[in-house]
């Protein structure tokens, strides 16, 4: 399956919008993506999953270098729109109580 990555930037905010299967095969295509949008000073980061309807380990890996690289560089990430699937891997992983997946950051349109 096919991934696309929709990015949106604004002055206070940068919305990723994922859709597809995150794998092996597409994981490198969206960590080419949005890690180099990571490395700018204070970025305000939410990638939408909505559209997601798969997601292995390297998926997860990709979001935790692009968290952590966030952070290091003083910025806020955020992920929604989590399907119960994905909800239940942040959270089997622990990745819940590390990654927001809940709040709101400021600028962003619910």
């Amino acid at each position: 399956m096919n991934l696309s990555i929709d990015v949106n930037e604004t002055d206070i905010l940068l919305e990723i919008t994922v859709n597809g299967e995150i794998d092996a095969y597409t994981a490198p295509k969206l960590r080419d993506t949005i890690f180099p949008l990571s490395e700018k000073n204070g970025v305000n980061m939410v990638i939408n999953l909505s559209g997601v309807s798969y997601m292995d380990s390297t998926g997860l890996g990709v979001f935790v270098g692009v968290f952590k690289n966030v952070k290091a560089n003083g910025g806020q990430f955020k992920i929604n729109g989590l399907s119960g699937r994905l909800e239940r891997l942040f959270e089997i992983t622990g990745l819940a109580d590390i990654i927001d997946v809940n709040s709101q950051i400021e600028g962003e349109v619910k």
